[in-house]
């Protein structure tokens, strides 16, 4: 998969008798330039849709749970969609980061209380107020929904 698609990087836990670390060792933080820790209120609530023409933003789920779900954008006015949404199941329980690259737009729904994300983005503050997109929670339909199994 190339840079200009998203990616999961899966990551690891360790437990002995001391306690745990967790970790995603192949994470390589050379391209953040800053980074910000999101908890929502409730757990259920989705923040969508948010894009980027420039910036690139790595996903990393601290505590809790989360939806997370990107879509690359054709016509950032329509706003169109380029291809189908890519929904991934982030967890702190079982370590990863997501990269949404340049191009995409990103939401997320929390699925457990407390859940916390924290976002590495590419871009300072300044680059990424020039190139902040946003839309409502539906605009690519409702990937919002926890599928019974």
């Amino acid at each position: 998969m190339s840079v200009d698609e998203p990616r999961l990087l899966s990551g690891d836990i360790v437990v002995d008798d001391r306690g745990s670390v967790s970790f995603v060792n192949g994470f390589d933080l050379s391209s953040a330039k800053r980074f910000y820790l999101v908890e929502n209120h409730q757990a259920g609530f989705v923040r969508a849709w948010h894009g980027h023409r420039r910036e690139g933003k790595h996903v990393l789920v601290v505590a809790g749970a989360a939806i997370v779900a990107v879509v690359k954008i054709a016509d950032w006015e329509g706003p169109g969609a380029a291809g189908p949404v890519k929904r991934f199941v982030l967890s702190a329980a079982k370590p990863a980061t997501l990269y949404v690259p340049p191009g995409y737009a990103n939401g997320f729904k929390s699925l457990t209380p407390h859940t916390k994300i924290m976002f590495f983005s590419t871009c300072t503050v300044e680059e990424s107020r020039n190139d902040d997109v946003r839309w409502g929670p539906h605009q690519f339909g409702d990937v919002w929904t926890v599928e019974q199994r």
